[in-house]
This record gives structure tokens, C-alpha cells and sequence, in this order.
């Protein structure tokens, strides 16, 4: 189940990580063998991809840390709004220093307990650990976490700069 979960995680950050040209005429380009469309050039830019570090597929690896139900019990209120404040300003905290990519809970319960998960830009599992040890809400055993090497695109990063222009407000 595991493995099977991942592998759909890892399907569905793969393809929104995909963008779909548009032909000269505005809808979608035919695909041509290089997977770009057929009435476009390849518009590689070397200097971006460098400065992401790409490699020849435009692909880079990340650690990926899957937040699961932790065991601590707490049930003063105040405490664990508290420390789920801290959680968020941590997640904030660790996006302006372009450590954390992606983060946020999901929206339903599941077999495996998972409750949210991050993608680190680091291919170190030990320094991805680090970076969730400073989770208010790891360390008060909130959230247990699991931690996984994972391979996507090296423009993930990007989609971070646009988020601020298109929330209205902040959690």
C-alpha cells in the first residue's frame, strides 16, 4: 500500500509539474517526438536550468517527508492551536528560505494516517530531517513523519513565487 501510494503521489506531482504548449493558432500544439509541440522550437534556457539544477531532463531530486498522526494526546485547546500556529509560521518560515517547496494537509482521512507532506529542495534525507525537526508540531509529537527520495521537475520551485498573487489571504 505504501509503495502503491507513493507511486500515485509521485504520478500526480510528475504530471502537474508538466505544462502543455499551445500551437501558433492558441490551442494545443501537436506533440512532437521530443514531447514539445511540433509548430514551436525547444526553448531550452541553459541559464535556468543551471541556476534550478536541472540535469539534461529538466528533472532534479527532492526528499519528500509525509506527516502522519503522531502519538502525543494533547487536549488543551490553547496548547494545540498554539503549536499548529507554529507549525504554519515554521512552513512559512522554511518557504522563504527555499528549503520547503510544497506543503498542505490532505483533504481526507487514509489508510496510512497520512495528514500532510512536504517536499524539501534537498536531495538529503538527513538534512530534509532536520529542516521537519523544526516543526513546533513534530517535535510535540503532533506529527510523526516518514521521509522518501523523489525525483521531479527542477522548475517545481517556481510555482512559489506566484502563490503570493493568487491568495487572497494567508492560513
Amino acid at each position: 500500500m505504501k509503495n502503491i501510494l507513493l507511486l500515485i503521489l509521485t504520478s500526480l506531482l510528475f504530471v502537474s509539474c508538466v505544462v502543455h504548449k499551445k500551437g501558433t493558432d492558441g490551442k494545443p500544439g501537436t506533440p512532437g517526438k521530443n514531447g514539445s509541440s511540433s509548430d514551436q522550437k525547444n526553448a531550452y534556457n541553459r541559464k535556468l536550468a543551471d541556476s534550478l539544477g536541472a540535469d539534461q531532463y529538466g528533472m532534479k531530486g527532492y526528499t519528500i517527508v509525509m506527516l502522519t498522526t503522531g502519538t502525543a494526546k494533547i487536549e488543551d485547546k490553547t496548547k494545540k492551536a498554539d503549536l499548529m500556529k507554529g507549525h504554519m509560521e515554521n512552513i512559512g518560515k522554511l518557504a522563504k528560505e527555499r528549503k520547503i517547496i510544497v506543503a498542505g494537509p490532505f483533504l481526507e482521512k487514509n489508510q496510512r494516517d497520512y495528514r500532510g507532506m512536504f517536499i524539501f529542495n534537498t536531495k538529503s534525507k538527513d538534512e530534509a530531517e532536520s529542516w521537519v525537526k523544526t516543526d513546533p508540531a513534530v517535535a510535540a509529537g503532533i506529527f510523526n513523519y516518514e521521509i522518501f527520495s523523489w525525483y521531479g521537475s527542477a522548475a517545481l520551485p517556481l510555482y512559489l513565487k506566484h502563490h503570493d498573487e493568487i491568495a487572497k489571504e494567508n492560513p
